[in-house]
C-alpha cells in the first residue's frame, strides 16, 4: 500500500506537468528533439557544462553543490537540468539552464520527500547505462550514471 501511495506522489506532479505545456520554456534560445542523442545534444549547445554548472550553482547558497544533472530536452528546449543542494535549505532546487546563452530559465524545488521517490529511479537508469556500457564498450552519455 506504500509503494502505490508513493508511486501515485510521483507520479502525479509528472502527469500535470506533461497534461501543459510549460510557459517557463517559450523564450529558450535553441531547440532539441526529445529523441536525440545525448552526443548530439552536447554538440548543439553553445553554453559548455562547467558554465551551466555555475549558473545553476549561482542561484543557491554559499557551500551549494550540484547533486545530479546534465543536458537534455525539456520542453522541446535544450537545456541542462540539474538538482542544487543548498546545505541551509531542506531539499534541493531543479535549475534549468539555457544551452544556448546559459541563462535560467526554470527553478522548481523539490521537497526531501520527492528527492528521495527519484532515488529507486536514477538507480534503475544508472544500472541500464552501466549495462549499454558493458554491451557497447562506449562511455555512456546517461545522465544518471556517477562520474
Amino acid at each position: 500500500m506504500k509503494k502505490m501511495i508513493l508511486a501515485a506522489l510521483v507520479a502525479a506532479p509528472l502527469a500535470v506537468s506533461a497534461a501543459s505545456p510549460d510557459k517557463s520554456f517559450k523564450d529558450c534560445s535553441m531547440k532539441a528533439s526529445k529523441t536525440a542523442k545525448k552526443t548530439d545534444l552536447m554538440a548543439m549547445a553553445t553554453v559548455k557544462e562547467d558554465a551551466a554548472k555555475k549558473a545553476a550553482l549561482g542561484t543557491a547558497g554559499p557551500g551549494s553543490t550540484v547533486v545530479k544533472g546534465g543536458i537534455e530536452t525539456e520542453s522541446g528546449c535544450l537545456v541542462y537540468s540539474y538538482h542544487v543542494k543548498d546545505p541551509a535549505k531542506s531539499g534541493q532546487n531543479e535549475i534549468f539552464v539555457d544551452a544556448g546563452n546559459g541563462a535560467i530559465l526554470k527553478q522548481e524545488h523539490e521537497s526531501a520527500l520527492r528527492a528521495a521517490a527519484e532515488k529507486p529511479i536514477d538507480k534503475a537508469k544508472e544500472l541500464v547505462g552501466e549495462a549499454k556500457e558493458k554491451r557497447t564498450g562506449k562511455p555512456s552519455t546517461n545522465q544518471a550514471m556517477q562520474k
